[in-house]
């Protein structure tokens, strides 16, 4: 089957990956509906998926389980699929506290959150890409199980603006202000609008551009595209369709369906807390609960919305969210119909699984002490089976595939097949096994001064080392005790934000800093060919981050490179380091063979390095990067003088009003001073219910 998926292909296939290419291409034209890509790392899992999703032509979901391996998937398709529509997709929050109630402490947590605008582009450009186009691929996280709004409405209530079309200025304000465009007199973010003489400008929520709208009397005279910072013209359309600037969107007569619903819901619950002689958790119920249907009524929002979100799609208890799932094409009779590639399946299947209990968990106390009305059970993320039943075929790709992949991949109706053998020739990296202590000649020694000492050997020779501990803190204390040696490390967890992970991964490879030091994000899929040694501490000590999982994905982190090897600090062997160390020489010698029938020469992998962050970035962002990069040898040779005469410059540019230049000036001496440019997300904030609830 060939379809609007165009691949561009770097190079030839490779190794195993003809075979495997053809198998899950005919096992995709047999319907088969789960498969499974057994593949060693850096045996180019994704080239491999990339020709069949090229062979198959369906709109496709890439799964991922963190939003770093995420980003680097989306760069690595939009390579592949230049001429596609390449989407990301993940939780748009920086900061995110759920909603809480605390029964023992009588304590509760209101929701906080903090929203990164440009990763909420990237969402509305993903959703709009599946409602507009068929060459599509979305590379998303867990996010996509959760709700999302219906993409009927979505697409319903969309504004089309037409050149040289009747169009009254006013009323198309009211129209963008009726998908949730806020007007604005300041510079322009995407999904808002101003009003500018005989003009209306605006940003969409999915491009970084401004629509200036001129009007002829009643016409539309012209549709301007502009730059947003140089507001130069870039083009001239003739039309434009306008999305709404929330996935959350609901007519008027949908909202007053909805109020009374929910008015009705609260009546019903209210009496039944009575009848529970529940007084004080009936009458705080129903003062949050009016309060809310009372800011709906007037401005058609309010802080946790989302838990009235089944009275407003019109769904029956219990009923499924709408998700990113409901937003790919299905069949007439509303089957599936695209593939879903679940990417290192080994811990994203399982983390799909276990969404919907916490969920539960939290919200069951919720309702219980009167915070939220029993349809706030309604606003979660899919169930597995449910989830299972809005997919259409699927490929499960993982050096290390769990029970559920091999279970569901037994012929007839799936399969696995292996891709052990590499392109470039690479066999997996040489293992040794060292004590976690050790008493020398010259006196005590440890794992961390013997991972130094390898280090230096390979930080001479230009090589990068990774160092994987068991905490978050013990990765913070290694990477600031290896900088104190005077070794340029950093650390890396998932306290770091998303586009900061990326960035330090980014500089990871470009030498910026020679050792990285993590605990779990250094697992799966991490494409780093730069590194030749990788240091496991602590490797005896059993459990999720040292199983036999955990330690061959670990491993694999160093099969890039000709000299990638890996030294296990341990003191005793456990299970799950001996069948680590059994499956990696299995398959090293696998890979011998096969090198020495074909007389192959194994080669480093060659990658270019991108900057994978750039395209989650705004162009003020970039603009202050490119300010630094240029000024950075004039600020060297006089850093005081340079500072001043910057800031002079952001005091004129303030005087004539030109006030984004003044901004991106002032960003780029926070930078250089090492501060902060955004003031950091204040902790959660926790209140006594008692004498001081909020309502």
């Amino acid at each position: 089957m060939t379809g609007q998926l165009k691949l561009h292909v770097p190079f030839p296939p490779g190794g195993d990956q003809p075979n495997a290419i053809a198998k899950l291409s005919e096992g995709l034209d047999k319907g088969l509906q789960y498969q499974t890509l057994l593949g060693v790392t850096g045996s180019g899992k994704t080239y491999t998926a990339a020709n069949v999703i090229a062979h198959h032509g369906k709109p496709t979901l890439v799964l991922a389980h963190n939003k770093t391996l995420a980003a680097q998937l989306a760069q690595e398709y939009r390579e592949f699929f230049p001429e596609n529509a390449v989407h990301y997709f993940v939780s748009y929050y920086d900061y995110y506290q759920p909603e809480a109630y605390i029964a023992h402490s009588d304590t509760y947590i209101e929701k906080e959150a903090q929203i990164n605008a440009e990763i909420d582009r990237l969402r509305h450009a993903a959703t709009q890409a599946l409602l507009t186009r068929k060459d599509v691929i979305i590379v998303a996280s867990v996010s996509a199980i959760y709700g999302l709004g219906s993409p009927a409405n979505y697409e319903k209530v969309h504004v089309k603006i037409v050149k040289g079309e009747e169009e009254n200025r006013s009323a198309l304000i009211r129209k963008l202000v009726g998908i949730y465009f806020e007007r604005t007199t300041a510079d322009l973010n995407p999904g808002q609008l101003r009003a500018v003489g005989n003009a209306i400008e605006f940003m969409p929520v999915n491009e970084r551009a401004i629509y200036r709208i001129t009007f002829d009397g009643v016409h539309v005279a012209s549709i301007d595209c502009l730059d947003p910072i140089s507001r130069a013209k870039t083009a001239e359309v003739d039309n434009v369709f306008v999305f709404p600037a929330k996935h959350f969107v609901t007519d008027e007569d949908d909202r007053k369906r909805a109020l009374e619903q929910i008015r009705a819901e609260l009546d019903e619950r209210v009496e039944q807390l009575k009848r529970e002689e529940k007084p004080l958790e009936a009458e705080r119920l129903k003062r949050r609960t009016l309060h809310d249907i009372s800011l709906i009524r007037e401005i058609g929002y309010t802080n946790g919305i989302e838990n009235y979100s089944r009275h407003f799609d019109g769904r029956e208890p219990g009923e499924p969210p709408f998700t990113l799932l409901s937003y790919f094409p299905h069949k007439k009779d509303g089957s599936p119909d695209f593939l879903t590639i679940i990417d290192e399946s080994h811990v994203t299947v399982s983390q799909i699984g276990g969404m919907y209990a916490g969920d539960r968990s939290r919200k069951n106390t919720l309702v219980e002490f009167g915070f939220r009305l029993p349809s706030a059970f309604d606003n979660r993320p899919l169930k597995f089976d449910e989830f299972e039943q809005r997919i259409g075929q699927v490929i499960f790709t993982s050096a290390t595939p769990g029970n559920y992949e091999r279970e569901h991949c037994v012929p007839p109706k799936g399969q696995v097949v292996e891709q052990i053998i590499r392109p470039t020739g690479l066999i997996d990296p040489e293992l040794v096994v060292r004590p976690v202590t050790e008493v020398t000649a010259d006196g005590y020694k440890g794992q961390i001064a013997d991972f130094i000492a390898e280090t230096e050997i390979v930080i001479a020779r230009g090589g990068r080392a990774l160092a994987t501990t068991l905490t978050k803190q013990m990765a913070e204390d290694l990477s600031d005790f290896l900088k104190q040696r005077g070794i340029k490390a950093e650390y890396l967890h998932s306290d770091v934000k998303t586009i900061d992970r990326i960035t330090i991964l980014t500089e990871f490879r470009k030498g910026t800093f020679d050792i990285l030091v993590g605990v779990n994000l250094l697992r799966e899929g991490l494409d780093l060919p730069e590194v030749e040694l990788v240091g496991i501490l602590d490797a005896d000590k059993e459990g999720f981050l040292r199983s036999e999982t955990s330690l061959i994905q670990t491993i694999g982190r160093a099969a890039r490179n000709i000299l990638g090897r890996v030294i296990l600090y341990a003191d005793n062997m456990t299970g799950s380091l001996e069948r680590a160390i059994s499956e990696t020489n299995r398959r090293r010698a696998i890979q011998i063979a096969y090198n020495t029938e074909h007389g192959i020469t194994p080669m480093t992998i060659k990658k270019e390095i991108r900057d994978i962050a750039a395209s989650m970035r705004t162009e003020h962002q970039r603009t202050v990067d490119d300010l630094l990069t240029l000024d950075a040898k004039l600020y060297a040779e006089d850093p005081a003088a340079f500072i001043k005469e910057k800031r002079q410059q952001m005091e004129e540019a303030v005087e004539q009003l030109d006030f984004e230049t003044a901004a991106i000036i002032r960003d780029e001496i926070l930078v250089l001073e090492g501060k902060e440019v955004k003031s950091k997300k204040a902790a959660p904030k926790s209140t006594q219910s008692r004498g001081r609830r909020r309502r």
